[in-house]
């Protein structure tokens, strides 16, 4: 590499879209990366939180990408464990057994997992398999009546669409039927994001399950088609295995932290972006503080993954329009409360619940899902004969929850846990309240205006916005990636063509809901 013409791209943020553009730079480019990241977490929103020994995964990532691309970049940096899963284990699949297709990377004590979803819906107090299948035992806890409507409250969507489809709750009918919509989709969104469906874009629902419906979830239960690890067929929300990293999804991107830094790029922790300094229509320096000091880097690239809101209020040395900072701080976010609660039950109780999430639907609760990090990976939890699950709460900053102290959330989130009965009867050793800042980008305040920043950022052709915060989509860590690997390849080919980072097939990578 020629030190003298290398170049510089300082990257605001440390979480998978950040850290993918840092790795793809050094390895595709002459770029030096920095990375400047505002917290003391590597990992963003998928990192691992450490609490004494027992760790928790912030809201969940299952490494499943139907981009080859993706599937194989994580292999890359963790290869798949055979000695805990063999390259010839098998699935029942049609009355038959199937070897895996298994991913390329493969070694013996490898740090990645290959993992069975489960999940659950607690509604009415009945568990029901989710997704929701046709099975004798859901048919039979929903009962003849509620049966019959469903069914023609879903033939009625298909003969009579509601036009024009302009908000999620519109987008959820005409997909799975009003009496279905209410029953299993209505409670639980309006619980994640705070308001009414009808005042949500049909965009939401358009990037995270705008593949599925109830034929499919149908075709899928009777096993119509391919099964193996990539599940390229099969809708998200359907999948059945996942990877997953062993000490949880932080150690995925700690370990690729340490690989940048090997490889001459650098990670500034602890340190907030003060300002973005535009000359000529071009970011030439990128201001940050420390514990130390306030710095100010020159650089010749800046790809951004903090919030949009944020993002216009640093930009400094060029005119921005009132409408532009007018949707900047109309967009919204909902942030997160994590809840982690061990457990001593019996080894017989702790076999009984092989969830990954369950998602409780009961409207007169707050929690919204938890988390048995036992199935997630046995190595998250230090002792294995003690059960740590996560209480998953939406918020925001405002809200009266979000301001109680963390004595006040635990002992809150034990009493919701005991209403429940799911863990009833099990001695508490130890809770722990973990908070998320704009844990999720919101599609309503201002956001069907999010053209007019996108037009203005375009307009510094060397500043990127990329992943879910720098972008304001909803998408999961491999959407995010796929964003940060364009990033670097327009880059490295000196283009322009912001719209490209926009356009990014999203179809292929709808997340589950």
């Amino acid at each position: 590499m020629n030190r003298k013409s290398q170049k510089t791209a300082i990257i605001i943020g440390a979480g998978p879209a950040g850290l993918t553009a840092a790795y793809e730079l050094l390895k595709k480019t002459n770029v030096k990366p920095i990375v400047i990241e505002s917290t003391k977490y590597i990992g963003g929103l998928s990192k691992t939180v450490d609490y004494k020994g027992n760790k928790i995964d912030i809201g969940g990532h299952r490494f499943f990408s139907k981009s080859d691309k993706v599937m194989n970049w994580w292999q890359n940096i963790l290869p798949l464990d055979t000695s805990d899963v063999v390259t010839d284990i098998k699935l029942k699949y049609q009355g038959k057994e199937r070897k895996l297709n298994m991913p390329i990377n493969q070694v013996k004590n490898g740090d990645m997992l290959l993992r069975s979803r489960k999940s659950r819906i607690l509604h009415g107090g009945k568990f029901f398999s989710y997704p929701i299948s046709l099975s004798a035992d859901t048919l039979n806890k929903l009962g003849l009546i509620k049966v019959i409507k469903i069914a023609s409250s879903y033939a009625y969507s298909k003969l009579l669409p509601l036009k024009p489809e302009d908000n999620l709750e519109k987008f959820f009918i005409n997909r799975f039927g009003n009496e279905l919509y209410k029953t299993f989709f209505k409670d639980y969104t309006e619980k994640v994001w705070g308001i009414s469906c009808s005042k949500i874009s049909s965009e939401w629902g358009a990037q995270r399950v705008k593949g599925l419906s109830v034929t499919k979830a149908i075709l899928h239960n009777l096993r119509f088609g391919k099964n193996d690890v990539y599940q390229r067929s099969t809708e998200t929300s359907l999948i059945e295995h996942f990877l997953y990293p062993r000490y949880g999804p932080g150690q995925m991107w700690e370990t690729v932290a340490k690989n940048i830094k090997a490889n001459g790029g650098e990670i500034i922790q602890n340190a907030s972006v003060k300002g973005i300094g535009v000359k000529n229509g071009i970011a030439k320096t990128v201001t940050y503080e420390d514990k130390i000091k306030k710095r100010c880097n020159k650089t010749d690239y800046v790809i951004s993954t903090m919030p949009v809101n944020e993002l216009i209020t640093t930009i400094k040395g060029i005119d921005i329009p009132k409408r532009v900072k007018e949707v900047a701080k109309g967009l919204e976010y909902r942030d997160f409360i994590t809840v982690g609660i061990l457990m001593h039950p019996s080894k017989s109780k702790v076999n009984q619940i092989d969830d990954n999430w369950i998602y409780v639907q009961e409207p007169h609760l707050k929690v919204g899902r938890i988390q048995v990090f036992n199935n997630w990976s046995p190595y998250l939890v230090k002792e294995n004969h003690k059960l740590w699950v996560g209480l998953e709460y939406f918020v925001n900053e405002s809200d009266s929850f979000w301001q109680m102290t963390d004595i006040q959330i635990k002992k809150f989130a034990q009493k919701e846990l005991g209403d429940l009965k799911i863990f009833s009867g099990q001695k508490i050793c130890d809770s722990v309240v973990i908070r998320e800042k704009k844990a999720y980008p919101a599609y309503f305040g201002s956001y069907n205006n999010f053209n007019v920043i996108q037009k203005f950022t375009n307009s510094i052709p060397n500043l990127f916005l990329i992943g879910r915060n720098g972008m304001h989509r909803y998408n999961n860590q491999d959407h995010s990636m796929l964003t940060a690997m364009k990033a670097a390849e327009l880059i490295k080919e000196r283009s322009e063509d912001k719209d490209a980072l926009w356009q990014i097939n999203s179809e292929e990578i709808y997340q589950e809901s």
